[in-house]
């Protein structure tokens, strides 16, 4: 009955019920039309011979898949992880399956993931862009695969974007420290080409340009990991003259190093002799040993409205207009900044 590579077809299927090859693509896809005994006749000789539709083949017959492709920057960040996650239940609410794929911040393995996402005929691709190159994103979008950038607020109109608002949370966690009574606040960002790190830099001189007596000193890590927010804490700390008395970590990676240094290594206290702001508010900030004030970004909010940007693209085809949504983080308050006689 199975064709000669073992598989079982849909017409082994017609054949052994006795039916057409159009009864048994009604009863898989318009069971509505087949009267109740002809589907249960038909769906129990598909379960004896265990035949499988060919779903790929159907997507393609019909001109649109129901996977989605999601290319993000690091998937051991955990900011990424909810992102993907709140993604994920927005595709299963529609029918439609995600697939995660990670670039680790390499131009060309991003490129790569585009290409295979392309290839395999996929509803649309959702980005977390790895540098502002976005030249092979526009042409897969030219050629009819729908992309949305998301964290990323700064791309030219030929793409949906979905991301949040950077300088205010830059602003954010460096007003706040100012309003403890910090004064020197070192800020640990990360390599400048990555956008995000730039626009939290912009939100973070803004603060201190509006308070008098504010020194703000930057150092640029490698990488933005726990290892590097360790790295980085130990050159502070071995530093000749004054010691900070703040500490801005740009994601809560990099700030969770930090802790782990200053705390274990150093034994100073946080946030007694120096206070501890990381970005992303991660799980891990809640429960570490000194719980961290860090700025939240909305990152389930974020996958979920870029799978909306990707649909509502699809649905309004040669209408649709390309749209930017901007979202507001906001700071949690931690005991790593809250000591109990602030300075004057």
């Amino acid at each position: 009955m199975p064709d000669r590579r073992g598989a079982v077809g849909i017409k082994d299927v017609a054949e052994r019920a006795g039916v057409s090859v159009g009864t048994v693509s009604n009863v898989l896809n318009k069971p509505e039309v087949v009267s109740e005994s002809r589907r249960l006749q038909v769906l129990a000789v598909i379960e004896e011979l265990g035949y499988v539709p060919n779903d790929a083949a159907r997507q393609l017959k019909a001109g649109i898949s129901r996977s989605v492709g999601l290319i993000v920057v690091d998937t051991q960040n955990p900011f990424y992880g909810s992102l993907a996650l709140e993604a994920e239940d927005a595709a299963e609410e529609r029918g439609l399956g995600l697939f995660v794929a990670n670039s680790h911040r390499r131009h060309g393995k991003e490129e790569f993931y585009l290409s295979q996402f392309e290839q395999q005929r996929v509803r649309g691709i959702l980005v977390t862009p790895a540098t502002r190159d976005l030249s092979r994103h526009r042409m897969v979008a030219g050629r009819g695969t729908r992309v949305v950038l998301v964290d990323a607020v700064d791309a030219e109109d030929d793409f949906c974007t979905v991301a949040a608002d950077d300088v205010h949370g830059g602003y954010l966690a460096i007003d706040h420290l100012i309003r403890q009574g910090r004064r020197r606040i070192t800020i640990l960002g990360g390599p400048e080409h990555f956008r995000q790190v730039q626009r939290r830099r912009a939100g973070a001189e803004r603060a201190a340009s509006e308070h008098g007596g504010v020194e703000l000193d930057y150092v640029e890590p490698a990488e933005m990991s726990i290892l590097a927010g360790r790295d980085a804490a130990e050159r502070i700390a071995d530093r000749a003259g004054e010691m900070p008395d703040a500490i801005f970590a740009m994601n809560d990676l990099l700030a969770v190093g930090v802790l782990q240094s200053l705390v274990m290594t150093h034994r100073l206290d946080i946030p007694e002799d120096m206070a501890l702001v990381g970005y992303d508010d991660i799980d891990f900030c809640e429960s570490a040993i000194v719980p961290i004030t860090s700025v939240r970004q909305p990152s389930a909010e974020m996958g979920r409205r870029a799978l909306d940007l990707l649909e509502d693209e699809i649905l309004e085809g040669d209408q649709h207009q390309h749209r930017s949504v901007v979202l507001k983080p906001e700071l949690v308050e931690r005991e790593s900044t809250r000591r109990s006689h602030l300075a004057t």
